[in-house]
């Protein structure tokens, strides 16, 4: 029940409200803390990086990226997937799938991937990133030391007769407009710093590559 008048706070009119700063200045001043990189990676006795894993829908991506976080923590290692779908349930929700839409979804999860990377965790991105702008963005923002491209190249065909989700159903029935792999292009990777087809290999198989790659780079011991 609202207030009678009398009893109510005057409010100041918009105009009265001060600005806090001058239309079109930033007054963004950067602070640095004095815990560096190295001593989170002598700490989580592990050195940051973001393993960007693309590729088609059904290929394999989050499968992977889960089995991969739950080995490295029984291993003693911190590190964490940001999952494509569970991003568009809360940081992306407001995005939809245009191509800037697309292009932006991307450099949110980057820049999250780097903050996580700042301190000091493995990251595992599973999302399709079908543009290799978008992925090459995302390799800038992040780091080219910080950063491994993993194509998941599962072929189409495998992807598409798996359809976890009924997705490749719904595009191929016109449900789904602009669908990668169906009626929108993926661009596979020129050069991807490593490549899995998970087609061919057991998940077990598949973790177990990735975490030679890890070590072979010097991420973990």
């Amino acid at each position: 029940m609202p207030l009678p008048s009398s009893l109510q706070t005057p409010q100041p009119p918009a105009a009265a409200v001060p600005s806090l700063a001058p239309p079109g200045l930033r007054v963004v001043i950067p602070h640095l803390g004095r815990v560096t990189a190295d001593l989170r990676e002598h700490l989580l006795q592990q050195r940051p990086v973001t393993l960007w894993l693309t590729g088609l829908s059904g290929a394999g991506k989050s499968t992977l990226a889960y089995a991969l976080e739950e080995e490295l923590h029984g291993l003693g290692f911190a590190s964490f997937v940001l999952d494509g779908d569970n991003l568009r349930h809360r940081l992306n929700r407001d995005l939809g799938f245009s191509a800037a839409e697309r292009s932006e979804n991307i450099r949110r999860v980057a820049e999250v991937a780097a903050l996580m990377n700042d301190a000091g965790l493995l990251v595992f991105t599973a999302l399709i990133s079908p543009q290799r702008s978008d992925r090459a963005m995302a390799r800038a923002l992040i780091g080219e030391h910080r950063f491994l491209e993993v194509h998941v190249s599962t072929p189409l065909s495998v992807c598409e007769g798996r359809d976890p989700k009924g997705l490749y159903t719904m595009a191929r029935a016109g449900r789904i407009p602009q669908f990668t792999g169906v009626s929108a292009p993926y661009e596979a990777p020129e050069s991807p710093d490593f490549s899995i087809d998970t087609a061919h290999l057991s998940l077990r198989e598949a973790c177990t590559q990735l975490l030679a790659l890890l070590r072979q780079r010097g991420y973990i011991r």
